[in-house]
């Protein structure tokens, strides 16, 4: 028997049999299996054929796994917090994780921290890379979604704090999901939202092309490879594919069922968590808080195949199978390096790996005119003012009055936070 050219890589909340598990495409037998932990929503990504990363749900650590090596833990990544979302660049170089309202770049050679990219207020929700990794989008709770130019994450200065390309802010309500099509940075990226809209964008200008607006809450997005229609996960558990080759030109649209290529997949009795299509089209892969992974036909919309899971899916996929994955005598081509937690470890007593960059970077508003210096001056003052004796006195009355400060910046923090996700509940709320 050859081995398979596509396989289905999924994961569920309750991690009973296993963290996540490879299953044939066609046949929908368990190849492969990896145990130990359970893996968050968006936070299962395959690293450069050679191993398979979870988030950790709930923790601030990474599962990593030899992909050709089943049932045994390799390694954890330890993180500065809770992997919210996760996912490898194409070209193995780069990781990047979700922690709270931040973006971690992290290189792979070195294991060195490049950036922290704190441009978004809520917490991160999806991240994506465009199929060539030179573009990457993060998508939040803040109803916004940020189009990166990697290239300019990645620089050597570091008096320059990078900038997004883009801001999509045409969402009222949190981003659930991000899709990346094909040609780099000519792609088009679909974003999905609690606003119950699907808005598709371009790259390189930034502009919306089209919006969608549904009956319900939309969990999940992909397109196919060629970009003919676009999948749609409810919150209902209906999946709706919307032609992108219709003759209507109206940008924004009410999504209607017809017989020109807008149609519903019925089938999933809870929310569509994941959706993902095969390389040549003719397959759609669903995963959903039924415990179930589907498989369609796209031409019929019937499903022929369900796989049962023992918990909430929370990743399902279809990706290449790695050459290496079914030869148990193959080995990494690359080590995974110790992951730094700080922009700078020498300071922090990490070690540093040789030929590594590390760079520390700042976050300013993108419509400010204070240059860094500025800036740094400003910040340098303010902190000379808030241990000035004169003002807080002597010794530990002034580490008290610092403390007491931070206490309260983080207490104003929560209650912000908190009010954000009353408002979103109260929104979101069936009538």
């Amino acid at each position: 028997m050859s081995a398979p050219m596509e396989v289905v890589l999924s994961a569920d909340s309750a991690g009973l049999m296993w963290n996540c598990a490879v299953f044939d495409l066609h046949t929908g037998s368990n190849v492969l299996s990896y145990r130990g932990g359970n893996s968050s929503a968006r936070s299962l990504t395959v690293l450069n054929g050679e191993y398979i990363l979870g988030a950790q749900l709930g923790k601030n650590f990474i599962n990593v796994w030899e992909i050709q090596r089943k049932d045994q833990l390799q390694q954890k990544i330890v993180c500065p917090g809770i992997v919210n979302c996760l996912v490898a660049s194409p070209d193995g170089l780069y990781v990047l994780a979700g922690i709270a309202e931040a973006v971690y770049l992290w290189e792979i050679s070195t294991g060195n921290l490049l950036a922290v990219l704190s441009r978004h207020y809520q917490d991160l929700s999806c991240l994506r890379f465009t199929d060539d990794s030179s573009h990457f989008v993060s998508g939040g709770k803040d109803n916004r979604a940020l189009i990166w130019n990697l290239a300019s994450v990645v620089q050597l200065d570091s008096s320059r704090v990078p900038e997004p390309r883009h801001v999509l802010s045409c969402h009222s309500l949190p981003i659930t999901d991000i899709h990346c099509g094909l040609m780099g940075p000519q792609a088009r990226v679909a974003t999905a939202s609690l606003d119950q809209t699907v808005k598709l964008w371009e790259i390189s200008s930034g502009e919306m092309l089209l919006s969608v607006l549904f009956d319900v809450s939309i969990m999940s997005v992909t397109l196919d490879p060629c970009e003919y229609f676009l999948f749609c996960g409810g919150s209902d558990g209906s999946i709706f594919q919307v032609s992108l080759c219709s003759t209507a030109v109206s940008r924004d649209k009410t999504f209607q069922s017809d017989g020109e290529g807008n149609q519903v997949f019925k089938g999933h009795r809870n929310l569509v968590t994941c959706l993902s299509v095969s390389m040549d089209g003719t397959l759609l892969l669903s995963g959903s808080h039924d415990e179930t992974v589907r498989l369609w036909d796209v031409q019929s919309k019937q499903c022929i195949r369900c796989i049962h899971h023992k918990g909430q899916v929370t990743n399902a996929v279809i990706v290449p199978a790695p050459a290496n994955m079914f030869l148990p005598d193959s080995r990494p081509g690359i080590t995974l390096p110790r992951f730094s937690r700080h922009l700078n470890p020498s300071e922090q007593g990490e070690g540093v790996a040789t030929g590594g960059a590390c760079l520390r970077l700042g976050t300013r508003g993108q419509d400010s005119d204070e240059t860094y210096l500025e800036k740094r001056d400003r910040l340098h003052s303010l902190m000379c003012a808030v241990t000035d004796k004169s003002v807080f006195g002597d010794g530990e009355n002034s580490k008290v009055r610092v403390s007491e400060l931070e206490e309260e910046v983080r207490t104003l923090k929560k209650i912000n936070k908190d009010l954000y996700e009353f408002s979103t509940q109260l929104l979101t709320k069936p009538n």
